[in-house]
């Protein structure tokens, strides 16, 4: 199993931010909670379950053991990981 970060490419209150997703809910819901992340910031959505991170969180989730994937790098596994986010977020996937 694995927590993932794609790159902090979204600008968004003057900051570029990036998703972590996991392989799991529960995965991705502990990596969370090492990162100081507050559950409520949880975005469970149809568009995929994840939590939003700047690229200062980025870096420390990094240093932690999550593995970067790149949009345009890492096409085949990005799409993967989306897609199983997807499914996280509408229920049909631990």
């Amino acid at each position: 199993m694995s927590v993932y970060v794609d790159d902090a490419v979204w600008p968004w209150r003057g900051r570029r931010w990036a998703h972590l997703m996991a392989d799991s809910l529960d995965e991705l819901h502990a990596f969370a909670a090492r990162l100081g992340l507050p559950r409520r910031s949880f975005q469970d959505k149809t568009s995929g379950a994840h939590y939003d991170v700047d690229a200062e969180t980025r870096a420390v989730a990094l240093a932690l053991g999550a593995v970067a994937i790149s949009r345009h790098r890492d096409r085949a596994q990005v799409r993967a990981v989306i897609a199983r986010a997807k499914a996280q977020g509408r229920g049909l996937a631990p």
